[in-house]
C-alpha cells in the first residue's frame, strides 16, 4: 500500500516526459524549416535547451517520489533532489526570460500578443516550481536537523 501512494504521481511525470519528448522528436522538427513562421523558427529552435533542465528536473522529481516510497522522504538525498529541482526551475525561467526580447519582437510584428503570454506564464510556472522546491528543502532540512539533534541527545 504504501509502495502505491506515489504512483499517481509517477504516472503523471512520465506523461509529461513523454508528452515534451514527442514535441521535441516529432512537433518541432516537422514545423522548423517547413512551414514559414514569420519568425518563430529560432523560439522553436529555442525551446530545446530549456528542455534539457526540464528532464533533469522531471528525473529528479522521480527520484524524490521514490524516496518517499522507501520511507526516506528525509535524508539527505530529497534535500538534493529539491536543490536540483530548484535550480532547474531556475534555470529554465532565465533561459525564457532571455528568451523574452525576441518573442516580444516577433510577437510584436505579427500582432500576436499571445505569444509574448505564453512565454510569461512558462517563466512565472518555473519561478514558482523553483519557489516551492526551495521551501520544501528548507522544510525538509530543518527535519533533519531536529532529527540529528534528537538521535545526539539519547
Amino acid at each position: 500500500m504504501k509502495k502505491g501512494s506515489t504512483l499517481f504521481l509517477k504516472g503523471v511525470l512520465v506523461v509529461l516526459a513523454l508528452g515534451v519528448l514527442a514535441l521535441c522528436i516529432f512537433v518541432w522538427p516537422s514545423i522548423i524549416g517547413h512551414i514559414d513562421l514569420g519568425g518563430y523558427d529560432p523560439i522553436l529552435i529555442g525551446m530545446y535547451v530549456p528542455a534539457i533542465p526540464f528532464f533533469i528536473a522531471l528525473y529528479q522529481a522521480y527520484k524524490l517520489l521514490n524516496l518517499i516510497d522507501g520511507n526516506n522522504a528525509f535524508s539527505q538525498m530529497s534535500v538534493k533532489a529539491l536543490k536540483n529541482i530548484k535550480y532547474c526551475g531556475i534555470a529554465i525561467s532565465l533561459l525564457y526570460a532571455a528568451g523574452m526580447p525576441l518573442i516580444f519582437r516577433v510577437a510584436d510584428k505579427d500582432d500576436a500578443p499571445g505569444a509574448v503570454l505564453i512565454g510569461l506564464v512558462i517563466v512565472f510556472a518555473s519561478i514558482v516550481v523553483a519557489v516551492f522546491a526551495a521551501v520544501l528543502e528548507k522544510l525538509i532540512q530543518s527535519g533533519l536537523d531536529i532529527k540529528q539533534e534528537n538521535d545526539l541527545t539519547v
